[in-house]
């Protein structure tokens, strides 16, 4: 059991008992009598939590300890706003849960917190999977974050918020809500943070709404780093279209003051805004963190000084709400009450199986039939009249995916585009080509040139509603901000036991092969990251039926079972006509009629029925395999090609099950031979069926992709997969 009282407690009470107490503040009539006795209690609340885990961790209970102490005041700012407005909170914002938790009777904030200290099951937002501060019924969407990665989601939620008043979409959130995101003065300084506070800017300098109330709650470090005085001051006060406002995080009276005024302000004028608070840290970063070892006594001695809980002990005393004897009655109280609650959270269970913990990985089904009806023919008559020349055609993948984007655009009005240059430049490809002008600008969205942002953006709507389909211009750029998709869009219904979904489709362009414009930033051919990722999923068409029907999938996955889909899409077979040799035309498609079935998840295509030899790949290593195959054809060899089309998570039953009788299997992998989807494959293969095959592989060098012809010697060829396939069906070995 845990120990009855943290020193540091028992020095306060007497600190109080011998009423040496700062001055106290004036509150000017701001804050009722009630109104201050509740952000004390809230505030008071916070720290006795942060003193209880630390006890709890010494009795092997508890499995967090970087607390909230002296940052108590944002207690203020949960008063200042509504509890229907988004809160994406700063892991130190224990007291403004517990405030907001008292605008919703009946919640039970404190045995929730310590539930989710001691990692148990019960904890109602992450089902014991991690210490975050989160709740569905008070709108606040947990967080893991302490480098500032929930910051651009925020800035998409509040843009996600006009946009549904614009597009009259009935939303999470209401029209007239506001979003707020709570951060450190350390992560300020993180590229995440500014991008997307550059974002917000340059969205309400164009008069965009952008109802979002950043807090920037400056204690001067991170973790032992100190902020230089007056830089976050310097950094976030001069941004153009982002109000600046400043509250001393000590003084209750006027921390509330300033954010009812910095929240009516973007309430009213749906603009952002910086609440800059001056805060403390107490106790150090965490449990662990000895701050004498990077900070004088003195500087510690003043920072005790400030204590906001100090000083609001001060405000209710001097005002006669409280003597010192009463007050230290209620402290006692409160504290004692915490431990009887601590007590009952630590015996509750624990997750005990890998199935529990993954349970909540892959988000839950929605009902299937609530899924809107295809367009009729009246309708997609008229959706395709700018293309009619082209209808009834073959086409290339390009095309069919732009062809597919209508007709799902048509059926899905909840699907909102944005990447660089997807609007009226139709993209890089043109594969969005026309649909600002058959949808409208709040639909198909330019964005700033920062994939980051993009993201957030895309999982701030998905919150809120929409199906969000982002586009990245390249699959280079994605590396810079893959923690977007690693680290909030993929993590959010593991970290809230299912309860926040945010269904998107991620469009990016990408794999090797690119003529005329290539290098390694255009040409990139790794994919690992999302290899890495669970409960994401990647397709990856290499033709135009197969590009359409994919589309169609990725939608259906994220509408119906709210997940978060990559479609990579090969540049190099964009506009792919020729199979064999120019002018045959045997890469072009028909478009697939909207009635045509969906492939079952992971179902690979199968091209030809032999079994001397079955070839196995994807993308445009599937293309080469298929020119290899007419050559051993030629040849006098039957052999047939898989194209994987479902890359992640891989169906390696469905794989065998198309292989027919073909033992000996040949993986061609455009991507690395080291990380690439052959060494899953391959590793698979031998484990679930030993012995039973035999397998070689043809991947990429360990190389990046170079300009030029010279990119050709790394990937694998069209000759290689030959020889390679020769050289097996003779029976030989690498």
């Amino acid at each position: 059991m845990a120990a009855a009282m943290h020193p540091w407690l028992g020095e306060f009470i007497q600190r109080i008992e011998r009423q040496e107490l700062p001055h106290a503040q004036a509150a000017g009539g701001v804050l009722s009598d009630a109104d201050l006795v509740e952000l004390l209690d809230s505030q008071l609340a916070s720290r006795l939590l942060d003193l209880q885990s630390r006890l709890m961790q010494a009795a092997g209970q508890s499995f967090y300890t970087i607390g909230s102490s002296g940052h108590e005041a944002n207690a203020a700012v949960a008063k200042a706003m509504r509890v229907s407005d988004p809160a994406f909170l700063h892991y130190r914002s224990g007291a403004f849960f517990l405030q907001r938790a008292k605008q919703k009777p009946g919640t039970t904030p404190l045995y929730d917190m310590l539930l989710s200290f001691a990692a148990s099951s019960d904890d109602p937002i992450s089902g014991g999977r991690h210490k975050v501060l989160g709740s569905l019924e008070l709108h606040i969407p947990p967080q893991t974050s302490t480098i500032a990665s929930h910051v651009p989601k925020a800035m998409g939620t509040a843009f996600a918020i006009g946009l549904s008043k614009r597009l009259q979409h009935q939303g999470t959130w209401p029209h007239d809500a506001i979003a707020m995101c709570s951060f450190g003065d350390a992560s300020a300084n993180h590229s995440t943070a500014l991008g997307a506070i550059n974002s917000a800017s340059w969205a309400a300098y164009q008069q965009i709404p952008m109802p979002l109330l950043f807090v920037c709650e400056d204690n001067g470090l991170g973790i032992s780093t100190h902020t230089p005085q007056g830089w976050i001051q310097q950094q976030l006060s001069q941004r153009p279209a982002l109000k600046y406002f400043f509250a001393d995080g000590s003084n209750l009276a006027e921390t509330y003051l300033v954010a009812q005024q910095a929240a009516d302000y973007v309430r009213q004028k749906r603009k952002p805004a910086i609440l800059h608070l001056r805060t403390i840290r107490l106790f150090g970063h965490a449990g662990a963190d000895a701050e004498v070892a990077y900070r004088s006594k003195q500087e510690i001695a003043l920072d005790a000084e400030r204590d906001p809980l100090l000083h609001s002990c001060a405000a209710v005393i001097a005002r006669g709400l409280f003597d010192s004897e009463s007050l230290v009655t209620h402290i006692r109280r409160q504290q004692q009450r915490m431990v009887r609650i601590a007590n009952q959270a630590a015996q509750q269970p624990k997750l005990t199986s890998a199935t529990d913990v993954m349970r909540s990985i892959v988000p839950p089904k929605k009902d299937p039939s609530t899924l809107p009806a295809v367009p009729d023919a009246t309708r997609r008559e008229g959706l395709f009249k700018w293309d009619k020349h082209n209808v009834g055609k073959p086409q290339h993948l390009a095309k069919l995916l732009n062809w597919a984007l209508h007709d799902l655009m048509a059926q899905y009005g909840s699907i909102v585009m944005c990447g660089e240059d997807i609007a009226k430049k139709g993209g890089v490809y043109h594969v969005t080509q026309h649909l600002m002008e058959a949808f409208g600008p709040n639909r198909v969205l330019n964005t700033v040139l920062d994939e980051q942002s993009i993201l957030g953006l895309a999982i701030g709507m998905a919150q809120q509603g929409f199906i969000a389909m982002p586009e990245i211009q390249f699959l280079a750029y994605v590396h810079n901000a893959e923690d977007q998709i690693r680290g909030e869009a993929a993590t959010l219904s593991f970290f809230s036991d299912g309860q926040y979904t945010n269904p998107m489709v991620i469009r990016i362009a990408g794999l090797a092969y690119q003529r005329g414009f290539g290098g390694h930033f255009h040409n990139d051919n790794s994919f690992a990251v999302f290899r890495d990722i669970p409960g994401v999923i990647v397709l990856c068409p290499s033709n135009g039926a197969d590009g359409a029907l994919l589309m169609r999938q990725a939608v259906q996955l994220a509408a119906a079972e709210q997940r978060v889909v990559i479609m990579l899409e090969p540049i190099a077979l964009y506009m792919a006509r020729d199979l064999h040799q120019e002018g045959d035309a045997g890469w072009l498609s028909h478009y697939p009629d909207v009635t045509t079935p969906l492939p079952e998840l992971g179902e690979p295509a199968v091209y030809g029925d032999g079994e001397e030899l079955a070839i196995i790949s994807y993308g445009n290593g599937y293309y080469l395999s298929r020119q290899a195959e007419k050559q051993l054809a030629d040849a006098g060899h039957r052999v047939r090609v898989l194209d994987i089309r479902c890359l992640v998570p891989l169906h390696v039953d469905k794989i065998v099950a198309a292989l027919g009788n073909s033992k000996k299997l040949l993986i061609v992998d455009e991507c690395r031979r080291r990380g690439s989807l052959s060494e899953e494959l391959i590793t698979a293969l031998h484990e679930d069926y030993p012995g039973h095959f035999s397998i070689q592989r043809l991947t990429a060098e360990d190389s990046f992709i170079p300009l030029g012809k010279a990119a050709y010697t790394v990937l694998p060829s069209r000759d290689g997969i030959t020889e390679k396939a020769m050289m097996m069906l003779r029976g030989g070995q690498s």
